[in-house]
């Protein structure tokens, strides 16, 4: 009996992952308490880092909630942080959560909408090149006005419409019925090599938009969170700080653009694929039945959709109130001019979104411990040792290479504190103060795309429901990231080195 209770238990621990990674987290629990006892609660910090990163890699093994979670409960018993310090970093990160809670519900209920406008782009624009660029554009010009978690919903919300579609036509469904579409076993060995193919297809455009939330959203005052604290701490106006930091911001998303349009036509790192034929038919033929058969009532929802959408564009564009209550709002106007009154349909809509808000729960609480710990402080005081010359490229790197493995937000605020502390103590002039904030602004922001937890939106598109189903990896999204990343590190360090 006990030997069946124990098998039973080891099979149960975290479900069908296999048995090397479920015996790698028991090995990472033990080696922390080993490292923290032994060595010191610094490596133990960074070796926590680690494991974490390897959660986030291993994202389509299990969802990384709950190993990362075990890890987390396990640094909080070993006081590497404390429940007060998590509970300060999610303070201090209330507005994402709330965005995450209540923006991408929102964005839920416009995807008929959403739907309806992109299978036109989809089907209307021939050429890949000029349709990746129009995404990556798209997503850079949205994303410097409004939200890059908004903008990477609506990019994720469309790709799960197409995938949809298209996956039920193949498996012999009904594309206006909600059924399973993540399970393969009913297409046939054609349809198998055109969803492969459309996969690819769809990652691409996804990365593509990815990006561009990074370019656009390092441009201006409110693209990025950490960008508004650091003209916070500069006392720049929104005009004031386009201006400063567009010597690196403008060059950059001009590269970024080429290398977008470059990857298509040269096909590499995962790029270049274009739509099948096939699923193109099926996409044409379900926009157009769905305007034949659309009712006045769908016709009226879809209206409603479209003033939801123009509210939000222009509640975030004038910043009237935090993003996650506008979200909140769009989520009220639509449900009640479409006639959702349904308890389960409108919990439907916060499926997605809520995993991912658990998931940022535990990623603060690895930021707690790097705080609580001062994983970064060598770092940085290393970097304002340096010779004034050196200390905006230096810098730049650091907060790239630190981004990339933490909360850029947090690297942000640690680094413009100490750097204000810096020039309010008489060790800087002003210039220099406002060289090294634009060098701590482009840092957070360009380098770290080369991860997905880099960035929000990257993560964001990892732990989504598109995901699985694009068989989009950690390790993919490293790959497909690399030129992205070489381009806009060296161009945005060379620019702050040498331009500003």
């Amino acid at each position: 009996m006990s030997g069946s209770m124990a098998q039973a238990f080891a099979h149960n621990f975290l479900g069908q992952s296999p048995r090397w990674y479920k015996a790698t987290i028991v090995g990472f629990l033990i080696l922390n308490a080993v490292v923290l006892f032994t060595i010191g609660p610094v490596a133990a910090g960074w070796l926590l880092v680690i494991e974490f990163i390897f959660t986030l890699a291993m994202a389509l093994k299990c969802y990384p909630l709950m190993p990362g979670g075990l890890l987390l409960i396990e640094a909080l018993l070993l006081k590497m942080t404390t429940p007060q310090a998590l509970y300060d970093e999610l303070l201090h990160n209330f507005p994402v959560i709330l965005l995450l809670m209540f923006m991408v519900a929102g964005i839920y209920f416009m995807k008929d909408l959403l739907l309806f406008l992109f299978s036109r782009l989809l089907l209307g624009v021939r050429s890949k090149a000029i349709l990746a660029l129009m995404f990556c554009f798209l997503s850079a010009f949205l994303s410097a006005f409004l939200d890059a978690l908004t903008v990477t919903a609506v990019i994720i919300s469309a790709a799960v419409g197409f995938y949809s579609v298209y996956h039920r036509v193949a498996s012999g469904n009904d594309p206006r019925q909600d059924s399973e579409f993540s399970d393969d076993q009913h297409l046939t060995s054609l349809h198998h090599e055109d969803l492969n193919q459309f996969r690819a297809f769809l990652r691409s455009l996804l990365m593509h938009g990815a990006v561009g939330t990074a370019l656009g959203g390092v441009c201006t005052l409110v693209g990025e969170p950490q960008n508004l604290l650091i003209g916070h701490e500069m006392g720049w106006h929104f005009g004031e700080f386009f201006q400063k930091v567009a010597p690196v911001s403008l060059p950059v998303l001009v590269a970024g653009l080429v290398t977008c349009v470059l990857l298509e036509k040269l096909r590499w790192f995962g790029y270049g694929t274009l739509l099948p034929d096939n699923v193109r038919a099926v996409l044409a033929d379900y926009a157009a039945e769905d305007n034949a058969k659309r009712t006045p009532r769908q016709t009226a929802a879809l209206l409603v959709q479209g003033a939801a959408a123009l509210i939000l564009i222009g509640c975030l564009a004038f910043h009237l109130a935090e993003v996650g209550l506008i979200g909140l709002m769009v989520i009220v106007l639509i449900t009640a001019f479409t006639g959702i009154t349904d308890e389960h349909r409108l919990g439907s809509a916060f499926k997605d979104a809520m995993p991912f808000t658990a998931l940022l729960v535990v990623f603060f609480a690895v930021v707690a411990v790097i705080h609580d710990q001062q994983l970064f402080a060598p770092l940085i005081q290393w970097v304002l040792a340096l010779p004034m010359d050196q200390q905006p490229g230096m810098l730049f790197i650091a907060n790239g290479l630190l981004s990339a493995i933490s909360d850029n937000v947090f690297v942000a605020t640690i680094y413009i504190t100490e750097v204000k502390q810096a020039f309010l103590a008489g060790h800087m002039t002003r210039e220099h103060f406002e060289t090294l904030a634009i060098a701590i602004n482009t840092g957070t922001n360009l380098p770290s795309v080369a991860t997905p937890n880099g960035q929000a939106a990257f993560l964001f598109l990892l732990t989504s429901a598109i995901a699985p189903l694009v068989r989009l990896s950690y390790g993919r999204m490293v790959w497909m990231a690399v030129p992205y990343t070489v381009v806009m590190g060296l161009l945005g360090w060379y620019a702050v080195s040498y331009w500003l």
